[in-house]
């Protein structure tokens, strides 16, 4: 690999010091290197235009890294990840090593790994018209989309479907849509199954439903799942929220449908190590 982009957090690289290190190593090795900022792509995308990146270098967490994924999809860019962190399961690169990484990097050294993203739809006759004439809002996920209830509200009813059957009426704080990239986070707390991320399945996850039977259902790549937002009592109308990896927030209220459906986007992460999921689970959470 010739040509780098370096994206940099700047909450997280202090004075931007690591950001500066690995352009001038990538400077001096006769490569090319390009600095944007985080905050600076999300206000404005049309900084990659003409770009002809061949990785993009992201330095953060793994929250940095899910805010890249929707902005780097459309373009192919393979990403790596050094971790300023804690978890990091996307970012597998510890500052430390970051020179490291680059020399290998230049040598053509990696494997990349496609992740599948989540596309989702909502639909509802109350929100949107001034964005969208027909009702409708649409966005991405690398992680998980998630339906819940909002700020102090009651319990919200939730209907399930699987290509257009019913699987379960939810009742409780709201539910979780998984990719096998997100099933080690949110999912996971919810007490959801891990998946290899290799897998080609979406995960349906209660979150403290008011039951004790649901559990969590996974499903195929090739599904859609549909969420509708029912009515819990004639006196409170629903208030709930649909989040897209935790970052852009919708609200929802009774009837509105959330339809989700593999994207046509996958991520790219660029892998140096060959640590298995289970070893960094291992490492990660036995801590």
């Amino acid at each position: 690999m010739d040509r780098f982009l370096i994206i940099n957090n700047e909450s997280k690289d202090k004075d931007n010091i690591l950001t500066r290190q690995i352009s001038r190593h990538i400077d001096e090795s006769g490569k090319k290197a390009t600095i944007v900022s985080i905050r600076s792509l999300e206000n404005n995308k049309e900084l990659l235009s003409g770009s002809d990146a061949e990785c993009a270098i992201v330095l953060g967490g793994d929250g940095t890294i899910i805010r890249c994924a929707t902005l780097l999809m459309d373009l192919k860019i393979p990403i790596l990840g050094i971790n300023l962190g804690t978890v990091g399961f996307l970012a597998e690169i510890e500052k430390n090593h970051t020179i490291d990484a680059l020399n290998r990097l230049f040598a053509d050294d990696y494997v990349i790994e496609d992740r599948m993203m989540l596309k989702g739809t909502v639909q509802t006759d109350s929100h949107f018209k001034s964005r969208n004439d027909d009702g409708f809002y649409k966005d991405y996920a690398l992680n998980d989309i998630v339906i819940t209830r909002k700020g102090l509200s009651r319990i919200i009813s939730l209907q399930i479907y699987v290509n257009e059957e019913l699987i379960d009426d939810y009742r409780g704080d709201g539910v979780i849509i998984s990719t096998p990239t997100g099933s080690t986070a949110y999912n996971l707390s919810a007490g959801g199954p891990i998946i290899t991320s290799k897998a080609d399945v979406m995960v349906i996850t209660p979150i403290c439903p008011h039951s004790l039977s649901p559990r969590s259902v996974v499903v195929s790549g090739d599904d859609t799942i549909k969420v509708v937002i029912r009515e819990s009592k004639k006196t409170q109308p629903d208030e709930a929220i649909a989040t897209f990896d935790g970052q852009n927030v919708i609200d929802l209220s009774t009837n509105d449908e959330v339809i989700i459906k593999k994207a046509e986007y996958n991520t790219r992460l660029l892998r140096l190590n060959h640590t298995s999921l289970f070893a960094v689970l291992r490492s990660k959470l036995n801590k």
